[in-house]
């Protein structure tokens, strides 16, 4: 059997939307900015008060929330369930991976945006800080398997490590794959070591 090489707490990530400042502005009036209701766990990053409207071939999500701060792109996360309401096709992608991804139409108070593209089912990672995975022998875009227990239980393949100096220790999935085996925010996961062999004391 696999090792476990570390425990990891869980973020689940319903649909949300980044934009752009002239995207935002656009949608919500020249001037206005973004209003934080609560930090996420990630440093800097936040929910905000603003949601908005996503249309798609076939059907609408609303109050969509907005996640800032405001990014260099524009990006729409759905879970596959939302992406059979909405009619579209997307990718399973890293964040900010938009090549050949589906686009939609983003309605807000003041106005409307077409994206051409950037409709993507986000890849199930771990946020890493550097120093955690130095810890554990991994680097960044590494794939890892995790198990999930309980009376559901299961274990994610191919799960992209993404390192940085400030993330916080996180590992996402959206809410298809947390309701699937019945996991809720903060709860414990393992990533495993798949070659069984990997030392678990520190390395640095």
């Amino acid at each position: 059997m696999s090792k476990v090489l570390l425990e990891v707490p869980v973020g689940v990530s319903g649909r949300h939307v980044h934009l752009t400042k002239e995207h935002f502005q656009i949608l919500f009036g020249p001037g206005q900015e973004l209003t934080k209701i609560r930090d996420l766990v990630q440093p800097g990053e936040f929910a905000a008060k603003e949601t908005v409207t996503i249309v798609g071939p076939k059907g609408v999500l609303e109050k969509v929330r907005i996640i800032g701060p405001l990014r260099s792109y524009s990006q729409v996360e759905l879970s596959r369930t939302d992406s059979f309401k909405l009619g579209v096709n997307p990718p399973v992608r890293d964040s900010g991976d938009h090549y050949n991804s589906p686009g939609c139409v983003l309605i807000g108070p003041a106005g409307v945006v077409t994206l051409t593209q950037g409709v993507i089912i986000a890849l199930r990672h771990i946020h890493m800080p550097t120093n955690e995975a130095r810890r554990y022998g991994l680097k960044d875009k590494d794939r890892v398997n995790v198990q999930v227990g309980g009376e559901r239980g299961l274990i994610f393949q191919n799960v992209l490590v993404r390192v940085h100096p400030n993330y916080r220790l996180e590992f996402h999935v959206d809410t298809d794959e947390a309701n699937a085996c019945l996991l809720n925010n903060e709860d414990i996961v393992q990533v495993l070591d798949p070659a069984g062999e990997r030392a678990l004391s520190m390395v640095g």
